[in-house]
């Protein structure tokens, strides 16, 4: 394909600069988010043992709710009955009180005793999992909604500029350089073409993480100019069952009835549990559970109304039962969250997002070594500001998430013995460490920045597997659930030799690479590297 040679440099412009404004933010939303395909296990491997004797047998949640209503009568207000429980719901029967926070709960669990008994506990669900979503969602970006929200939208709408850009700058040689790897001392040329196949091959998917950003970022937007332009009387948000006043004198049905109904209305829906909650003197109720044929709004669940004092289900909420414009709006979610075709969807998209984050890493190198200025025999040559810049912001931004990610999961094991706002702390622990790598990077320089930090990386990357090692051995407070760890721990492991690679190969190419790169540590520092590389070769 012929594109004349001005129209392919505007888009490649385009594309370096949209790349670069947009690229280190995506760098964190990818990583974080390939990290968030597999939110609730790391949840539950995070979440603390509770003290609580195991639930009682569901057809005695209505006993275990009336001796805690009558113990704790705030918990009528809003309730939990769990068909299903686990590591980070334990309990049968859980309510929830306002926090601190606005939109902030706390919950509490109930059981019986070996006694007959009424146990509760404050339980500590693991907040890291949402942190590290919350990062995600926040482009890494310490604000809050609604402004987070929409530079979230401006960001994504860069990056849909950049593939847009990017795709047409290289039509004129994609069948010749599509999966051209060129392996030699032009390190420009193997950074460009490891960029182009990944950009490539995975086009789809960011095309399609582009558009439903930009849908979740303004969506408030959309729905308030369709209620003034399109309905005439306003949107109308379904109906609820629950909310239907109940005959005089009716009582909700027991949690076993409940669930025998819901089953027979909604053959091969999982049911995980029914929430309760009193508006206006009314009981209104969900149910929430999953059905694996379908994909869902959510990653791991899907909820609708349920009338309690029936059982009759609203199943206009659930995939599979959605008229058309809800299951077009489904559709956003689903392609963005993986929430379909199970667990290998899941681990495709981990791939995706973190073949993502190199992308956009690899784009910025792109960038700094296309501006390299080569030593031409006159005394060296001095890198522009803007290129050293660029490179010790791409270290220090790249390093500094994945170092502050692994540093806030190896705390979890920790935390809950020493301290009581989990969540603040989780928060400063990542920005602590973000904020010290980055200026670690600007003192230090891309070059040797880059290898040291990247060793933290594998340093705190190992720091979680220990972590719950430690909770085996009981030290310092650390805990851990046994088994349910496996998969984060082994995942860890997994992690720390491609970190250590990485600062092997970076510390080799700050040696062996071009001297007025850089990416090369000038003067003794290059010296003592390199003559440790010699004496190594001739050991």
């Amino acid at each position: 394909m012929k594109i004349r040679n001005d129209i392919v440099k505007v888009y490649k412009d385009v594309h370096t600069w949209a790349g670069i404004v947009a690229g280190l933010m995506l760098f964190v939303a990818f990583y974080a988010g390939a990290i968030t395909m597999f939110e609730k296990p790391l949840e539950r491997w995070a979440t603390p043992p509770a003290a609580l004797t195991p639930p009682v047998p569901l057809e005695r949640a209505e006993e275990l709710l009336q001796a805690t209503i009558a113990a704790h009568p705030q918990a009528a207000r809003r309730y939990l009955l769990m068909v299903e429980t686990s590591a980070d719901l334990p309990a049968r029967v859980v309510w929830r009180e306002p926090g601190a926070k606005r939109r902030e709960f706390v919950e509490h669990g109930a059981s019986f005793g070996p006694g007959g008994e009424l146990q509760t506990q404050r339980l500590s669900k693991a907040p890291v999992a949402q942190w590290i979503d919350t990062l995600h969602q926040r482009v890494g970006l310490p604000f809050a909604d609604p402004l987070a929200r929409w530079l979230m939208g401006a960001v994504s709408l860069l990056y849909a500029l950049a593939l847009v850009s990017g795709l047409i700058v290289v039509l004129p040689t994609l069948a010749k350089d599509l999966f051209a790897l060129r392996i030699g001392k032009n390190i420009k040329r193997l950074w460009l073409d490891v960029h182009n196949a990944l950009g490539i091959v995975s086009l789809p998917f960011h095309l399609m993480m582009a558009l439903t950003c930009v849908v979740f970022a303004f969506h408030d937007e959309f729905y308030d100019a369709q209620d003034k332009a399109v309905y005439a009387q306003g949107i109308q948000w379904g109906r609820e069952e629950g909310a239907a006043a109940p005959a005089p004198g009716a009582a909700p049905l027991p949690a076993a009835e409940l669930l025998r109904r819901v089953e027979r209305q909604l053959p091969g829906f999982r049911v995980f549990g029914f929430e309760f909650e009193q508006r206006d003197g009314v009981l209104q109720a969900t149910v929430t559970g999953l059905d694996t044929r379908y994909s869902t709004r959510a990653r791991t669940y899907a909820s609708t109304h349920l009338n309690p004092y029936t059982g009759t289900v609203d199943p206009h909420d659930l995939p599979g039962h959605q008229g058309g414009w809800d299951a077009a709006v489904n559709t956003f979610f689903m392609l963005h969250f993986g929430s379909f075709g199970g667990n290998t969807v899941r681990w495709m998209y981990l791939l995706l997002g973190l073949s993502g984050a190199a992308l956009f890493y690899t784009g910025n190198l792109l960038w700094i070594e296309s501006r390299r200025k080569k030593d031409r025999g006159q005394g060296g040559a001095t890198q522009t500001r803007a290129a050293r810049a660029l490179s010790c912001l791409t270290i220090g931004v790249s390093l500094g998430c994945v170092a502050g990610i692994s540093a806030t999961l190896a705390a979890t094991k920790w935390l809950p013995a020493w301290v009581d706002d989990l969540a603040a702390w989780h928060q400063g622990i990542y920005y602590a460490v973000f904020v010290a790598a980055l200026g670690w990077a600007c003192v230090r320089g891309a070059a040797r920045g880059a290898v040291e930090l990247a060793w933290l990386c594998a340093a705190l990357t190992l720091a979680i597997p220990l972590s719950s090692l430690a909770g085996v051995w009981g030290l310092g407070g650390a805990w851990n659930h046994g088994g349910m760890g496996a998969v984060v721990d082994v995942a860890a492991l997994a992690a720390v030799p491609a970190f250590s690679l990485i600062a092997l190969r970076t510390r080799r190419r700050m040696a062996r690479g071009h001297a007025d790169s850089v990416w090369a540590a000038g003067g003794a520092g290059t010296a003592a590297v390199r003559s440790e590389e010699v004496q190594h070769a001739q050991a």
